[in-house]
Protein backbone atom coordinates (compact mmCIF):
# COMPACT_ATOMS: atom_id res chain seq x y z
CA UNK A 1 0.00 0.00 0.00
CA UNK A 2 1.25 3.50 -0.72
CA UNK A 3 0.99 4.63 2.61
CA UNK A 4 2.74 1.90 4.13
CA UNK A 5 5.78 2.48 1.37
CA UNK A 6 5.44 6.29 2.61
CA UNK A 7 5.96 5.43 6.35
CA UNK A 8 9.19 2.91 4.94
CA UNK A 9 10.55 6.23 3.35
CA UNK A 10 10.05 8.57 6.21
CA UNK A 11 11.65 6.22 8.92
CA UNK A 12 14.24 5.73 6.40
CA UNK A 13 15.16 9.40 5.77
CA UNK A 14 14.49 10.09 9.37
CA UNK A 15 11.90 12.73 8.55
CA UNK A 16 9.03 13.25 11.05
CA UNK A 17 5.16 13.24 10.79
CA UNK A 18 5.50 16.62 12.17
CA UNK A 19 8.16 17.85 9.57
CA UNK A 20 6.32 16.29 6.55
CA UNK A 21 2.84 17.74 7.86
CA UNK A 22 4.70 21.00 8.60
CA UNK A 23 6.07 21.20 5.05
CA UNK A 24 2.85 20.34 2.80
CA UNK A 25 0.85 22.60 4.77
CA UNK A 26 -1.31 19.34 6.28
CA UNK A 27 -3.21 18.94 9.27
CA UNK A 28 -1.39 17.86 11.93
CA UNK A 29 -1.57 14.03 12.45
CA UNK A 30 -3.19 13.60 8.45
CA UNK A 31 -0.21 12.01 7.32
CA UNK A 32 0.81 9.99 10.41
CA UNK A 33 -2.65 8.09 10.14
CA UNK A 34 -2.75 7.11 7.19
CA UNK A 35 0.49 5.56 7.54
CA UNK A 36 -0.49 3.76 10.79
CA UNK A 37 -3.84 3.09 9.70
CA UNK A 38 -3.12 2.10 6.14
CA UNK A 39 -5.23 4.70 4.23
CA UNK A 40 -5.46 5.66 1.21
CA UNK A 41 -3.49 9.44 0.39
CA UNK A 42 -4.70 11.87 -2.10
CA UNK A 43 -3.33 11.90 -5.41
CA UNK A 44 -2.99 15.67 -5.27
CA UNK A 45 -0.86 15.00 -1.36
CA UNK A 46 1.42 12.56 -3.14
CA UNK A 47 2.43 15.09 -5.69
CA UNK A 48 2.77 17.26 -3.37
CA UNK A 49 5.33 14.65 -1.81
CA UNK A 50 6.98 13.59 -4.53
CA UNK A 51 7.66 17.42 -5.39
CA UNK A 52 8.96 17.91 -1.78
CA UNK A 53 11.43 14.80 -1.76
CA UNK A 54 12.25 14.86 -5.28
CA UNK A 55 14.78 11.65 -4.17
CA UNK A 56 11.56 8.81 -3.32
CA UNK A 57 11.21 7.03 -6.59
CA UNK A 58 7.47 7.84 -7.66
CA UNK A 59 7.61 4.36 -9.50
CA UNK A 60 8.46 2.69 -6.02
CA UNK A 61 6.13 4.98 -4.24
CA UNK A 62 2.79 3.74 -5.90
CA UNK A 63 3.64 0.62 -7.09
CA UNK A 64 6.21 -0.79 -4.84
CA UNK A 65 8.09 -1.87 -7.89
CA UNK A 66 11.99 -0.35 -8.10
CA UNK A 67 14.09 0.73 -6.06
CA UNK A 68 12.83 3.09 -3.20
CA UNK A 69 15.18 5.91 -3.94
CA UNK A 70 15.84 7.58 -7.53
CA UNK A 71 19.04 7.05 -9.11
CA UNK A 72 19.03 10.25 -11.67
CA UNK A 73 22.09 12.00 -11.35
CA UNK A 74 21.31 15.69 -10.04
CA UNK A 75 23.77 18.02 -11.47
CA UNK A 76 22.54 21.01 -10.46
CA UNK A 77 18.50 20.59 -8.12
CA UNK A 78 17.32 23.43 -6.92
CA UNK A 79 14.70 22.75 -4.27
CA UNK A 80 12.50 25.06 -2.69
CA UNK A 81 10.22 24.45 -0.42
CA UNK A 82 7.55 27.04 1.37
CA UNK A 83 6.56 27.19 4.90
CA UNK A 84 3.74 28.77 4.47
CA UNK A 85 0.48 30.02 7.33
CA UNK A 86 -3.39 29.95 6.20
CA UNK A 87 -3.29 34.02 6.48
CA UNK A 88 -0.39 34.37 4.34
CA UNK A 89 -0.90 35.52 0.92
CA UNK A 90 1.49 35.27 -2.16
CA UNK A 91 3.75 37.60 -3.77
CA UNK A 92 3.71 37.42 -7.65
CA UNK A 93 7.35 39.15 -7.57
CA UNK A 94 9.82 40.41 -4.55
CA UNK A 95 13.52 40.73 -4.40
CA UNK A 96 14.21 38.61 -1.42
CA UNK A 97 17.78 39.74 0.06
CA UNK A 98 20.61 37.64 0.99
CA UNK A 99 22.77 38.14 3.76
CA UNK A 100 26.16 37.40 4.95
CA UNK A 101 25.58 37.04 8.93
CA UNK A 102 29.14 36.62 9.52
CA UNK A 103 29.26 40.33 7.94
CA UNK A 104 25.91 42.05 9.59
CA UNK A 105 27.35 40.41 13.01
CA UNK A 106 24.35 38.75 14.45
CA UNK A 107 21.11 39.17 13.61
CA UNK A 108 19.79 41.41 15.81
CA UNK A 109 21.98 44.58 13.37
CA UNK A 110 20.31 42.60 10.53
CA UNK A 111 17.08 43.31 11.89
CA UNK A 112 17.28 46.88 13.13
CA UNK A 113 19.77 48.38 10.78
CA UNK A 114 18.61 46.71 7.91
CA UNK A 115 18.71 49.86 5.38
CA UNK A 116 22.79 49.89 6.45
CA UNK A 117 23.32 46.29 5.73
CA UNK A 118 24.85 45.50 2.21
CA UNK A 119 23.00 42.08 1.04
CA UNK A 120 25.02 39.32 -0.99
CA UNK A 121 22.63 38.92 -3.57
CA UNK A 122 18.86 39.29 -4.38
CA UNK A 123 16.57 36.09 -4.62
CA UNK A 124 13.48 36.27 -6.66
CA UNK A 125 10.75 32.98 -6.52
CA UNK A 126 7.35 33.88 -7.29
CA UNK A 127 4.50 33.01 -5.31
CA UNK A 128 6.20 32.82 -1.92
CA UNK A 129 4.86 34.30 1.41
CA UNK A 130 6.07 38.30 2.00
CA UNK A 131 9.85 37.19 3.35
CA UNK A 132 12.20 40.05 4.65
CA UNK A 133 15.65 38.52 4.21
CA UNK A 134 17.19 35.53 3.59
CA UNK A 135 20.88 33.84 5.19
CA UNK A 136 22.56 30.28 5.01
CA UNK A 137 22.13 28.02 7.58
CA UNK A 138 24.69 26.19 9.74
CA UNK A 139 24.74 23.37 11.56
CA UNK A 140 22.43 19.84 11.41
CA UNK A 141 20.23 20.41 14.24
CA UNK A 142 17.04 20.55 11.74
CA UNK A 143 18.95 17.81 9.89
CA UNK A 144 17.00 16.30 6.91
CA UNK A 145 14.56 19.15 6.66
CA UNK A 146 17.84 21.61 6.61
CA UNK A 147 21.17 21.08 5.90
CA UNK A 148 24.04 23.60 6.47
CA UNK A 149 24.35 25.29 3.15
CA UNK A 150 20.60 25.56 2.83
CA UNK A 151 19.02 28.86 2.44
CA UNK A 152 16.42 30.39 4.90
CA UNK A 153 13.87 32.77 3.89
CA UNK A 154 12.27 34.90 6.84
CA UNK A 155 10.02 37.22 8.25
CA UNK A 156 10.67 39.40 11.06
CA UNK A 157 8.35 39.21 14.28
CA UNK A 158 8.78 42.84 15.75
CA UNK A 159 6.61 41.59 19.34
CA UNK A 160 8.37 38.48 20.48
CA UNK A 161 5.83 38.01 23.42
CA UNK A 162 2.60 37.60 21.65
CA UNK A 163 3.07 36.92 18.10
CA UNK A 164 4.78 33.39 18.05
CA UNK A 165 2.51 30.93 16.14
CA UNK A 166 3.32 27.79 18.32
CA UNK A 167 5.06 24.56 16.88
CA UNK A 168 6.01 26.66 13.33
CA UNK A 169 9.85 26.78 12.36
CA UNK A 170 11.50 30.08 13.53
CA UNK A 171 15.22 31.64 13.03
CA UNK A 172 16.08 33.41 16.24
CA UNK A 173 19.02 34.80 17.98
CA UNK A 174 19.60 34.03 21.76
CA UNK A 175 21.40 35.41 24.56
CA UNK A 176 23.40 32.23 27.04
CA UNK A 177 26.33 33.61 29.28
CA UNK A 178 26.59 37.21 27.51
CA UNK A 179 27.32 35.48 23.68
CA UNK A 180 24.64 35.80 20.57
CA UNK A 181 23.48 32.19 19.43
CA UNK A 182 21.66 32.48 16.20
CA UNK A 183 19.93 29.24 15.44
CA UNK A 184 16.67 27.50 13.61
CA UNK A 185 13.83 25.93 15.57
CA UNK A 186 10.50 24.80 16.13
CA UNK A 187 9.00 27.02 18.90
CA UNK A 188 6.49 25.06 21.12
CA UNK A 189 4.53 26.09 24.59
CA UNK A 190 6.65 25.65 27.83
CA UNK A 191 4.82 24.53 31.76
CA UNK A 192 6.38 27.76 32.73
CA UNK A 193 4.67 31.00 30.43
CA UNK A 194 7.82 32.82 30.89
CA UNK A 195 9.98 29.77 28.74
CA UNK A 196 9.65 28.63 25.34
CA UNK A 197 10.61 25.10 24.08
CA UNK A 198 13.24 25.16 21.27
CA UNK A 199 12.62 21.65 19.13
CA UNK A 200 14.96 20.44 17.00
CA UNK A 201 14.22 18.20 13.81
CA UNK A 202 17.55 16.29 14.01
CA UNK A 203 16.35 13.37 16.88
CA UNK A 204 20.52 13.22 18.16
CA UNK A 205 19.70 17.34 19.54
CA UNK A 206 17.79 17.92 22.69
CA UNK A 207 14.68 19.93 23.25
CA UNK A 208 16.42 22.63 25.50
CA UNK A 209 13.92 25.42 26.94
CA UNK A 210 14.69 29.31 27.36
CA UNK A 211 13.51 32.34 28.95
CA UNK A 212 11.45 34.69 26.43
CA UNK A 213 13.46 37.67 27.93
CA UNK A 214 16.94 35.30 26.68
CA UNK A 215 15.17 35.89 22.72
CA UNK A 216 16.85 39.00 21.39
CA UNK A 217 15.56 38.69 17.88
CA UNK A 218 13.31 36.48 16.23
CA UNK A 219 11.72 35.39 12.49
CA UNK A 220 9.12 32.88 10.98
CA UNK A 221 10.88 30.94 8.36
CA UNK A 222 8.69 31.07 5.70
CA UNK A 223 10.77 29.07 3.09
CA UNK A 224 13.74 27.26 2.43
CA UNK A 225 16.31 26.39 -0.46
CA UNK A 226 18.59 23.50 -0.71
CA UNK A 227 21.07 23.38 -4.06
CA UNK A 228 21.90 19.44 -4.64
CA UNK A 229 25.09 19.50 -6.63
CA UNK A 230 27.08 16.20 -7.88
CA UNK A 231 30.51 16.87 -8.71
Amino acid sequence: MVSERLGIYLEKKGISFYAIENALNAGRGSISKAVKEGKNIGSNTLENILNLYPDLNPTWLLTGEGSMLRDDDFLMDKSVQAYPLKSDYSMHHQQIPLYDLEATAGLIPLFTESANNIPLDYITIPNLPKCDGAIYVTGDSMYPLLKSGDIVLYKAINDIKNEIFWGEMYLLSVEMSGEEFVMVKYIQKAENPQYVKLVSQNKHHQDKEVEISKIRALALVKASIRINSMN
